[in-house]
């Protein structure tokens, strides 16, 4: 049996096309797994409590994490039994790649030796380990109108960039409409994800809606692992298309007859566009692009299918498309952090705390202008409010108690601590914090608090009543006062003290002073 572990997003997106009415075989189809993975998902959800008259507002993180707990699988490696077998076929295989053997032909010469592997495993064994030799192509037909969408950066040359000062190269992102050749160009600096979500909602103001189904590249902001039958996708992207209702169905590596409309589109737009043009900034040149897209693109007869692609697109496909978006998508920032020792992660160089003694484990982090929210395999331990550079959100409950109140600089919680060992130990603790930067006299109370271990909360008591009764905040005559004894309010009496008349004693009445009359009188 293979075994690939399964990430949230794609559980979130198969319970979602599970509740829109799709059968198992139409979900293989859409996210690329195998169906016996898709009938466990869905039996994991059901179990958990999914129920298709309730809609997607179900498929919270809570949910999420209950169904991949259900979905946990303890594996040492990255592949299931079939795998293995397959290997220990390795020879053979490579033999059969060689000579172009199909792999269900492959598939019937190991079951005579009695050897059994999946068909599907097989097929992406042979993928992983052989390469295939290139094959010829034929036309793909247009397929139904208003629904797929092919895209591609294109690099068109240097322009000035204002923001660094120094003249970089520009990218066009191109979207082509399959069936009507309609095509919208997107103009930027680089090809991240950001920069290909905010081309999709320009793509979709433009074309006045959106497309069922996206065919891109293999561009790394879309794909992070680039397969023929089951590619790894950005999960940044992965969430985009589900909150736009689309599906990304990438071209395979190395096969631009996959995304064919799209790839001339790309030399036009390199000769029509920008050749021999020349453009103050990337705003204008953007303006410029958008109305060629319109006049010079939109118009012209389009030699494969001899129509003019704008007035096609708004007659067979526009009607067809899903409503544009109401509002702006908010691009999160996805990051695998390590729990450091102060129990926070950083984020977008902010510091976010991390419950339940999670030190030097991996969490994944999901962060939009709102939320931060903290996931570990799948599941929500944590929510914080979005910081900017160089803030810091801290739950005290996140922290081992015994630090807490030092870390948090919480004053008033360390004078309650110290007045459990006594009124006159919290009086003379908040004496000491009556300062006007209190959380530089914190550790005094520590040291205080610290005497009530060594010498008993009684004795530290009545020593410190002394203290406060001559107005001092001296630890240091504290701790004197408790190595001595001198903590009791009456002072024992000496012992064995002799009491001798001094020898040259004199009557008091010599040492009075007198006045100079009475003295000559």
């Amino acid at each position: 049996m293979a075994f690939r572990e399964i990430p949230m997003f794609e559980v979130r997106e198969v319970c979602r096309l599970w509740l829109s009415g799709r059968g198992y075989r139409t979900i293989e189809a859409l996210v690329r797994l195998d169906r016996k993975t898709i009938r466990r998902i869905v039996e994991a959800a059901v179990e958990a409590g999914l129920d298709r008259a309730g809609g997607d507002v179900q498929l919270d993180d809570v949910f999420i994490g209950t169904v991949m707990l259900a979905l946990v699988q303890q594996r040492s490696d990255r592949h299931g039994d079939s795998w293995a077998v397959a290997g220990g076929q390795h020879e053979r295989l490579k033999s059969w790649a060689a000579d172009d053997v199909p792999v269900v032909k492959m598939c019937e010469l190991l079951g005579r030796d009695g050897v059994v592997v999946p068909e599907r495993t097989l097929h992406r064994y042979v993928a992983e380990h052989f390469a295939p030799a290139p094959k010829s192509t034929v036309p793909v037909a247009d397929g139904v109108p208003g629904r797929e969408l092919q895209i591609d950066f294109g690099e068109l040359g240097l322009m000035a960039d204002p923001v660094s000062g120094r003249r970089r190269k520009v990218w066009a992102l191109v979207f082509t409409a399959v069936y009507s050749r309609h095509t919208f160009v997107y103009l930027s600096f680089s090809q991240t994800t950001e920069v290909v979500i905010a081309g999709c909602e320009a793509a979709w103001s433009f074309f006045g809606g959106v497309f069922a189904v996206l065919i891109p590249d293999n561009m790394s902001s879309i794909v992070t692992k680039a397969d023929s039958t089951d590619p790894v996708f950005n999960q940044a992207f992965v969430e985009y298309a589900q909150s736009r209702g689309f599906v990304i169905d990438p071209a395979r590596v190395r096969a631009p007859q996959d995304k064919g409309r799209v790839e001339r589109a790309v030399q036009f737009v390199q000769g029509s566009f920008w050749a021999g043009e020349t453009f103050a900034d990337l705003e204008i040149a953007q303006q410029a692009a958008t109305a060629w897209c319109r006049t010079r693109a939109g118009l012209r007869v389009h030699a494969t299918t001899n129509a003019q692609p704008l007035i096609m697109f708004e007659a067979d496909e526009l009607a067809l498309l899903f409503p544009p978006p109401a509002q702006a998508y908010d691009v999160p920032i996805y990051a695998s952090a390590k729990v450091a020792r102060d129990h926070h992660v950083q984020v977008a160089k902010a510091l976010y705390s991390i419950p339940g003694g999670r030190v030097g484990q991996q969490v994944d982090v999901r962060a939009d202008r709102a939320l931060v929210k903290v996931y570990q395999r799948g599941v929500l331990i944590k929510t914080h409010p979005r910081k900017p550079a160089g803030g810091r959100s801290t739950d005290p409950n996140d922290l081992p108690s015994q630090v807490t109140v030092y870390a948090m600089r919480d004053i008033s919680q360390l004078v309650n601590d110290a007045a459990t060992h006594g009124t006159a130990v919290g009086q003379l603790a908040a004496n000491v914090l009556d300062h006007p930067l209190p959380w530089t006299t914190m550790r005094r109370v520590y040291r205080l608090i610290g005497f009530c271990r060594t010498y008993g909360d009684e004795r530290v008591n009545l020593a410190c009543r002394r203290l406060l009764e001559a107005e001092s905040t001296d630890l240091n005559v504290l701790r004197r006062m408790l190595e001595r004894a001198l903590e009791t309010d009456t002072p024992a009496e000496p012992s064995n003290v002799i009491i001798a008349t001094a020898r040259f004693a004199r009557d008091n009445t010599r040492y009075a002073a007198r006045r100079n009359s009475e003295v000559h009188s």
